[in-house]
């Protein structure tokens, strides 16, 4: 299969809103392991030239600085071990962007429309820093 398609079979695959949302993410593809948690490998960090990922994994953003275009959307995947605490994406200026907790295997996204750096935190754990450049 070639990179582009599997690109889109993630992305289609992803909005679709399934709730194994971590396997579309899998370099695999692989569904529920035997702990009932999809798998979650570091995930391709740019779906298409609109659509960028984050995975959360080891308590850190990875990647943790990405440039993107304006009107793309990044979306944040929880990719931790079960049992874990739940993680945020919290942009450091107020308002821009604050997700409710991303459980394990769950995700959150933004659009991001105007130029600018955006800097960002997990707020139960704000040693992980990341940074969004729009440009």
């Amino acid at each position: 299969m070639t990179l582009s398609r599997r690109a889109l079979l993630l992305l289609v695959g992803c909005a679709a809103g399934s709730l194994t949302a971590l396997a579309c993410f899998s370099e695999r593809g692989a569904g529920p392991g035997p702990s009932g948690a999809a798998e979650c490998s570091v995930p391709v960090t740019v779906i298409d030239s609109m659509h960028f990922v984050v995975a959360i994994r080891d308590f850190t953003f990875r990647p943790d600085s990405i440039r993107v275009p304006p009107g793309a959307t990044v979306t944040w995947v929880n990719c931790e071990t079960p049992p874990q605490e739940p993680h945020t994406s919290t942009s450091d200026a107020s308002g821009e962007w604050d997700s409710p907790e991303i459980n394990v295997g769950q995700r959150f996204s933004h659009r991001f429309t105007v130029p600018g750096t955006f800097t960002y935190h997990c707020t139960p754990h704000p040693f992980m820093l990341g940074k969004i450049v729009v440009q």
